[in-house]
């Protein structure tokens, strides 16, 4: 699965969930606002050890629904996949 991807949506309606096993990339695109997202994580939250992908990466060619999205300051500083 290493540089692979899949994409799914999910809804207030359809009351469904994702589970990202520890250790895996993944993002998400808000299509209809506004939106909140829960997040539930295995261990400790440390900022300082967040690291991450470049959303448009060519290399990983994610088809996102949205074709420019309004990012925050530091997934714009986001490297590119093949730098890990």
């Amino acid at each position: 699965t290493y540089g692979q991807w899949v994409g799914l949506s999910l809804s207030a309606e359809e009351h469904r969930q994702l589970w990202v096993p520890p250790g895996f990339a993944h993002g998400f695109c808000v299509t209809q606002g506004p939106a909140t997202v829960h997040y539930r994580c295995t261990t400790e939250y440390l900022p300082e050890e967040q690291d991450g992908v470049a959303w448009d990466d060519p290399a990983l060619n994610i088809q996102w629904p949205v074709s420019a999205p309004i990012l925050s300051a530091r997934d714009c500083a986001l490297p590119q996949f093949n730098r890990h």
